[in-house]
């Protein structure tokens, strides 16, 4: 029998559970689920014999260790910076390790024992990253294959509402970490375009846009990441002349989201510490110029000339410009603006999201160019079952399936961008509706 520790369960693990817990009789396994809340693991373990639900307090080292040694395979869910503290208990106790997250510093000062305890530690198996690389890798080889040259690359992912949810003017909410959305693109984006680097600071991010088209949910405006450029090596095209990684919103959003940024209120770097009573209003009044008559909306137009009153119009829709005291007085810019939005941009019950993805490949063959768009749809079905949680869940949970059927053999610290990963998961993501539509253009 196998067994495999999922650590964290919360939103984005629901389909990951799921899938692994539907085989775990028929594959003779056992899933023990690990959380904070030893009831939200009770909650996704559905009453199922196989499945062993545990509270996990990550300070308690022993503790901690005693629950990843009972496992073959553990998959952490937890934050980001977490995965190091669970990666050295696996490389210590002899456990493969599977994450959708990044592949950190930390965990690269560890590949060398990770390759001599002959042992798998995949990361970046999620959606972003993950499913980008396995479509991109894909679509990359072929050509290769063929013996064309990839000339540019360009790949734009968002999470997004369903167009059947977006009912509020900034046709946004809120589909996973509240966090990370107010704090999107801060630092330097950094790409390569027609051979010639750019960078973009922040505080330019939001005008630096482009449009990206889908035949059936319509246009999205596209903005760079922060860093494209190391993607060349990753993706094996070291001296391509054009290399671009961006997020999608729906069209229109980022002109209005980069009031906020322009007037300083995605800032993180400091503490306000403001006085009972203070309110809404007074707090975006409070990153503008004093003037004794002058509106906030005057004020805010006349600061940012750009600034329409449709913008106005869905500032205020957030209420952030009532005269209703914060519901946040301590903290910085960025956490109180999250907690006025978190009110306004929260699920419904009923709403569904939608994943967006989209690869834009320029290709140079001995008859002539082409360029390829592939492009994928996912909606979610409720609040619960999210495209969010399915498109970072699943590949997870097909990754550690096929190599417990022993169809994965790599061993190493990687990330799916060789076909023996992302081959096998693309192709069973296909029977899970997560589908990718090619288009070829003749040049």
């Amino acid at each position: 029998m196998h067994t495999i520790l999922i650590i964290g369960t919360g939103k984005s693990s629901t389909y990951l559970i799921d899938y692994l817990a539907k085989t775990t009789v028929e594959k003779n396994r056992k899933l023990i689920l690990a959380d904070l809340s030893k009831d939200l693991a009770i909650q996704k373990a559905k009453i199922n014999p196989q499945i062993v639900a545990t509270a996990i307090d990550l300070n308690n080292i022993s503790e901690r260790k005693k629950i990843v040694a009972q496992a073959d395979i553990v998959i952490s869910m937890l934050p980001a910076f977490l995965h190091p503290l669970i990666a050295e208990d696996c490389l210590e106790l002899g456990k493969h390790f599977f994450t959708a997250s990044y592949e950190s510093e930390q965990l690269r000062s560890l590949s060398n024992q990770i390759k001599e305890k002959d042992l798998l530690f995949l990361n970046e198996c999620g959606l972003d990253p993950g499913i980008d690389h396995m479509s991109a890798m894909k679509i990359i080889h072929q050509e290769q294959a063929k013996g064309n040259e990839i000339i540019g690359f360009k790949s734009f992912t968002g999470g997004v509402l369903a167009p059947e949810s977006e009912d509020n003017p900034w046709k946004y909410k809120f589909t996973w970490n509240p966090r990370n959305v107010v704090l999107a693109g801060q630092g330097v984006s950094r790409f390569i375009r027609n051979g010639k680097y750019k960078y973009v600071p922040y505080h330019m991010l939001f005008k630096r846009l482009e449009t990206i088209s889908f035949e059936d949910v319509g246009d999205f405006d596209g903005y760079p990441n922060r860093d494209s450029l190391s993607y060349r090596k990753i993706y094996g095209l070291d001296n391509i002349p054009t290399m671009l990684r961006g997020t999608l919103r729906r069209a229109g959003f980022c002109q209005s989201w980069d009031v906020f940024v322009q007037l300083g209120m995605t800032d993180d770097s400091f503490e306000m510490d403001l006085p009972a009573g203070f309110t809404k209003r007074m707090f975006v009044n409070s990153f503008l110029p004093y003037h004794d008559e002058k509106s906030i909306e005057t004020k805010i137009m006349e600061l940012l000339p750009w600034v329409t009153e449709e913008i106005i119009a869905k500032i205020a829709w957030l209420g952030i410009l009532d005269e209703e005291e914060l519901p946040k007085l301590k903290g910085s810019p960025a956490a109180i603006l999250q907690v006025i939005l978190e009110d306004k941009w929260s699920l419904k019950p009923s709403d569904k999201d939608m994943i967006v993805m989209q690869h834009l490949v320029e290709i140079k063959t001995p008859i002539g160019n082409k360029s390829i768009k592939s492009s994928l749809v996912c909606k979610g079905e409720n609040q619960t079952y999210t495209a969010m949680a399915k498109t970072v869940g699943l590949p997870l949970a097909i990754a550690v399936d096929l190599f417990l059927d022993g169809k994965i053999t790599s061993r190493g610290l990687q990330i799916p961008t060789v076909p023996e990963i992302y081959q096998p998961i693309l192709d069973t993501l296909e029977q899970e509706d997560i589908i990718f539509k090619e288009q070829e253009i003749r040049k």
